[in-house]
């Protein structure tokens, strides 16, 4: 690949729209969040484009579809990846995208149902994200 930076389309899930073009230097995985044109978006899906060319197919632009989300405040590091709310809470999704289905825009610890059920994971302070 000649560049670090491929092509990238940010396309919104609801209603369906492309939001526009960029170049990115990091590959964002669903979960992950991103900010273009001054908004904050949350991704859902990644898609590879291929293009043939000299006989090998070489990635060629990557769309993700995105919805539009605000950074959330809490989040636990579990075995490598980073979950929304309280991952010590018996009803924590363990999820980057959802926090719960009881709670899901928290915050967790103003939650009438949050209940530690493993104290070896905790939430990361919100100056640490």
């Amino acid at each position: 690949m000649e560049s670090n930076s491929l092509p990238t389309e940010l396309i919104l899930t609801h209603p369906r729209q492309s939001l526009g073009s960029t170049k990115l230097d990091w590959t964002p995985q669903p979960g992950n969040y991103l900010d273009f044109q001054g908004k904050t978006y949350a991704v859902l899906e990644r898609h590879h484009k291929y293009q043939l060319k000299s006989g090998r197919y070489r990635l060629h632009k990557i769309d993700l579809y995105v919805q539009s989300a605000k950074r959330p405040d809490e989040r636990s590091l579990v075995n490598g990846h980073w979950v929304i709310g309280d991952a010590s809470c018996t009803y924590n999704a363990h999820s980057e995208i959802v926090r719960c289905a009881i709670n899901p825009d928290g915050p967790c610890q103003s939650c009438l149902n949050h209940e530690i059920d493993d104290p070896q994971l905790s939430s990361t302070p919100p100056h640490q994200l």
